[in-house]
């Protein structure tokens, strides 16, 4: 059945794979970042989960329960990872609107989550269309979207945050 599952899973599916893989092994090394580059890929993400609940769920009954559920977690994700603080090596120039990177793993084990599930999510139906009709099923993939998209969120706030700042405190951050 995985065989039947491959040969008939799109090409474009494995290319947007092989990208977001390379995308988030770049960042386990430490780097820099535009401001917006920085902003760019969170909200690409929440994006896709968005368009993840809404293409697997919108047309059913269970749509509204499904959006409840993403929403909730998003917000409870974005609301637990913004008080946390940023690891001590962060840094941010105004002067070159950059961000100072510590290597990390969590962007790239957040994109493969979110990957992992849309195509998870997509195998199900494509086998058991009845699933997009049950709001426990709904719900509970939805719920697992908004977390990730709470996270992505998350992460980002904390860097505007550090953007924000006035230079005297960036500096000494």
């Amino acid at each position: 059945m995985l065989i039947q599952i491959l040969t008939h899973t799109p090409a474009w599916v494995y290319a947007l794979f092989a990208l977001l893989a390379w995308m988030g092994s770049r960042q386990l090394r430490d780097g820099s970042t535009h401001l917006l580059r920085a902003t760019a890929m969170p909200v690409a993400m929440v994006a896709l989960a968005i368009y993840g609940v809404a293409s697997a769920f919108g047309r059913s009954e269970a749509g509204w329960l499904a959006l409840a559920g993403w929403g909730l977690a998003a917000a409870a994700a974005l609301t637990l990872v913004a008080r946390l603080p940023l690891h001590p090596a962060v840094r941010y120039d105004a002067a070159s609107r950059r961000f100072f990177l510590p290597g990390s793993g969590v962007p790239l084990a957040l994109m493969m989550g979110i990957f992992a599930t849309k195509y998870a999510v997509g195998v199900l139906l494509a086998m058991h269309p009845e699933l997009a009709h049950q709001g426990g099923f709904a719900t509970g993939v939805s719920t697992l979207y908004g977390l990730f998209s709470g996270i992505f969120a998350g992460r980002a706030l904390r860097l505007w945050r550090l953007a924000l700042r006035p230079r005297a405190a960036t500096v000494a951050a």
